[in-house]
């Protein structure tokens, strides 16, 4: 994290009729509370705790005795399983991405000062998949089965102050997952050290209960624990700044507490002339409180970010933030980083919700788990709604070795935890408590929904909770359809797009998830959009959200959820790919010779290639059609479809997109046949070549039988130039784009999103290498290994093409190019200058970047 600023208050302690009163002076630059106190204050803010560590193989004791490995030293957050080698052998599949399995143990040594003695020691993981066992020193002293659930270690007990401790983490992973996890510490770890009178981590909570737009009531639950011996009476004062750091509300308020019992202290807040957070204005305000003895010292602090906003969800106005009715144009995303593997590095998190903004995303939902703390933090900075889920499974496994063998002893804890996390972030809008859980449809799911969704309503009234229900999957156990005849399980047609959805509308199935939808406040339906049409019928006070829908949809989804106020969205899969379910979005040429096996494709495919924006951050042309789609975009979008699959029988599947590119620059001979496909919200569309008309084709195309708009279609031949569409409304020009054929030399060149960092493990450095004439037209047929080197205070921590089915691994210098591109993330050890330097027979590239 950046260095924290000097203290910006002056606490001035006035003893007053045996008491005393406060005089908190702000300095004059308005500065905000700092992030961590200083020596000698209140310390209970967490202090980042991810350095000086060192991971290894787990080593039975025999082993570790003849041949012990040596253990090499890492800073977090980091994924183990990213670096390990690939193969079509492993146990787990195309569910990881061929990735193996692993057990590996994390150690940190670290010096506790005397001056620790008789403090409160936690340290907090936000996650660290999976089945995490932590001891202190040789002694256990807890565990965490869950792999993405934030969890809190206290460490008081054990600790030996005055000299060297040392902590130590296991993590391991095996075929517990349909998707790629990763292994390890790959979320944040914090420090924090108090008095035995502190705030517990993560327990402030911030809400919002009455907003107008002259005053807003900050309501701010801030729980005490007394670890000591002895009654205590102590003070609590609570600060609430604006995102200026300016204090716009201050409260004191005494508290006796008994020793081992916890208090809760309820302070209001009154801000005048609230600004809200929303949108297109994601405004955050600071709470500060700060515990303090008889005598004004201060023992423990904590501080939280929150919004004023206001949220309400009904079937005549839908989903309404601070009053207007709001569509989610939303996206799944799964917990990893593609190149980075699961590390949730901030900066990463970060950049990934701003791309998925840009692209025209205001919701994601975060599948199938709860996000990551820095993942919220980042939403909440750029104005990204999310629907946070708690879990894949409940007591019925999808995987060999699942969450469901922990689930019905750690599921209160899960939830907690999941709620604790995102209550106090303005971003989250609604909880889920799961995904197509196989148990929907018996009467054990009915208990099970209940006993979730009524203890995150206790945790937190404020937010609506959805359930991600398909259909099919609580009509296909036969225990429960042996007897209804009226079920065809004919999975060839179950499992087209138009089969699974009929299927969903079904009596059974409507009889079958009543109970579940009736348990929640919005009903989450997966892949059945026919339900909107029936349900606006049937349950006309149902609240929908399409969970989970396929790609190539939204064209007739979008209409739906226009149309029916009742339905608040439209989630994909997925917004951003993902390493895992390999081969899910893969558009298939009959002559490929690495075939699928039904959803999966054999090594060595990795990716899943279902996402709209690409694993390197790249928008895909299906990310343009849905934006075209929203309405969010008038320009036209040309995308060419491979000339070198023309002519071919190509199979494109519900989670894949056509194989195409926004390129004109081609090695193929010329007049080589090709199709051209244009983006447009318009009626018609022509196209040009040279200026010189290839003809105009209307807006809409047929695609299997069916109508898909929003797509004009070209039958056309490849020869260089400049290729133009002009989008016309009424025969009016509304947009026009163009592509060029390369022009002159091609050449690595190099382009760095930012060139000045903070000097922290936290920040990345991104570089795009791509092979290109002078103009920036990239050669999208030419493939060249390209070797980085880092000079100065930055580590090279991955180089990634993108490529879906790439045998190359993330970790080392070398990498080739994939439709002529190629990137590079630098992670920065120091302040100073980093050159980044690219070199390949297409010549060389460099940029330079601060650290600061």
């Amino acid at each position: 994290m950046p260095a924290s600023p000097p203290p910006s208050m002056i606490l001035a302690v006035f003893r007053t009729h045996g008491w005393f009163s406060f005089s908190i002076v702000m300095r004059s630059s308005g500065a905000a509370l700092p992030r961590r106190m200083t020596e000698g204050a209140a310390r209970m803010l967490r202090t980042p705790f991810n350095d000086g560590w060192t991971i290894a193989p787990k080593q039975s004791l025999f082993a570790a005795a003849l041949a012990p490995t040596s253990p090499l030293a890492v800073v977090l957050p980091h994924d183990a399983m990213r670096d390990l080698p690939r193969s079509a052998a492993s146990p787990n599949g195309s569910h990881s991405g061929y990735f193996p399995s692993a057990h590996v143990v994390y150690e940190k040594a670290f010096h506790a000062p005397a001056d620790w003695a008789g403090q409160t020691i936690v340290v907090e993981f936000d996650g660290v998949y999976r089945d995490a066992v932590v001891s202190l020193n040789g002694d256990f002293i807890a565990q965490s089965p869950s792999g993405y659930r934030p969890f809190s270690v206290d460490l008081t007990s054990r600790i030996m102050t005055g000299t060297q401790n040392t902590l130590r983490v296991e993590a391991r992973a095996h075929q517990d997952s349909r998707w790629y996890t990763g292994v390890g510490i790959y979320r944040d770890v914090w420090l924090a050290v108090a008095d035995a009178v502190h705030i517990p981590l993560g327990g402030v909570a911030v809400t919002t209960p009455e907003i107008s737009d002259d005053l807003a009531v900050v309501a701010v639950a801030t729980p005490i624990r007394n670890d000591s011996r002895h009654q205590r009476t102590v003070r609590l004062l609570s600060w609430v700044m604006d995102a200026e750091g300016a204090v716009v509300s201050e409260k004191s308020v005494p508290v006796t507490i008994l020793p081992g019992e916890p208090a809760i202290v309820r302070v209001s807040h009154f801000i005048r002339d609230p600004r809200r957070w929303d949108l297109d204005d994601p405004h955050l305000y600071r709470c500060a409180s700060t515990v303090v003895d008889e005598i004004g010292e201060p023992l423990d602090s904590d501080e939280t970010t929150f919004g004023v906003r206001s949220l309400q969800v009904d079937p005549i106005h839908g989903l309404r933030v601070n009053g207007r009715t709001v569509k989610l144009r939303g996206g799944c995303i799964h917990h990893d980083n593609g190149p980075l593997g699961a590390a949730a590095i901030r900066a990463a998190e970060r950049r990934k919700a701003e791309r998925l903004k840009a692209a025209g995303f205001n919701a994601v939902r975060s599948a199938h788990n709860g996000a990551s703390r820095a993942f919220l933090d980042a939403c909440d900075e750029v104005g990204l709604l999310v629907i946070d889920e708690l879990t894949d499974v409940w007591t019925v496994g999808k995987s060999s070795f699942d969450s469901s063998l922990s689930f019905p002893e750690w599921w209160e804890r899960d939830v907690e935890a999941l709620v604790r996390n995102g209550r106090n972030h303005p971003s989250v809008i609604m909880y889920s408590i799961g995904n197509e859980i196989l148990e929907i449809g018996r009467p054990g799911a009915a208990i099970w929904g209940r006993r979730l969704a009524e203890t995150v309503r206790a945790l937190d009234p404020t937010r609506p909770i959805t359930n991600a229900v398909n259909a099919l999957v609580s009509m296909i156990d036969s225990r429960v359809n042996a007897h209804d005849e009226s079920i065809a399980l004919d999975f060839n047609t179950i499992l087209s797009a138009d089969g699974s959805a009929g299927i969903g509308t079904s009596e059974t199935a409507t009889r079958l998830t009543e109970e579940t939808h009736a348990q929640v406040d919005v009903a989450g339906i997966n892949y059945s959009e026919a339900r909107y049409d029936l349900d606006a019928e049937i349950f006309p006070d149902r609240v929908l959200v399409g969970t989970e829908t396929f790609p190539g949809r939204l064209d007739r989804l979008w209409t739906l959820v226009e149309k029916y106020p009742q339905v608040i969205g439209d989630f994909v899969w997925t917004a951003w790919d993902h390493l895992g379910e390999a081969g899910t979005g893969r558009a298939v040429y009959a002559d490929d010779p690495v075939k699928p096996v039904g959803m999966a494709s054999p090594y060595p495919w990795m990716l899943s290639q279902a996402g709209t924006i690409d694993i390197n951050g790249n928008r895909r042309p299906i990310s343009y059609w849905r934006e075209t789609v929203w309405g969010l975009r008038d320009e036209p979008f040309i995308a060419v479809h491979r000339p070198q699959g023309h002519g071919r029988q190509l199979t494109v599947g519900r989670w894949a997109w056509d194989d195409v590119l926004p390129s004109w620059a081609w090695d193929v001979e010329e007049g080589s046949p090709v199709i051209v496909d244009v983006y447009s919200d318009a009626d018609e569309v022509e196209l040009l070549l040279d200026g010189e008309s290839l003809g105009a084709a209307p807006v809409g195309i047929d695609v299997g039988g069916h109508q898909r708009d929003f797509i004009a279609r070209f039958e056309t031949e490849f020869r260089r130039g400049v290729l133009t569409a002009v989008a016309r409304r009424s025969a009016r020009e509304v947009g026009r784009t163009e592509l060029s054929s390369l022009d002159g030399a091609v050449a690595l060149r190099a382009d760095v999103e930012r060139d000045r960092i903070g000097a922290d493990p936290e920040e990345l450095v991104y570089i795009d290498l791509a092979l290109s004439d002078a103009a920036g037209t990239i050669a999208v047929d030419e493939s060249v290994d390209v070797v980085v080197t880092v000079e100065g205070p930055g580590a090279l921590v991955a180089l990634s093409s993108a490529k879906p089915d790439d045998e190359e691994p993330f970790a080392g210098d070398t990498h080739r190019t994939h439709e002529g591109r190629l990137q590079a993330i630098v992670r920065p050890t120091g302040v100073g200058e980093i050159r980044v330097l690219a070199h390949s027979e297409r010549g060389d590239a460099e940029v330079v970047v601060r650290a600061e």
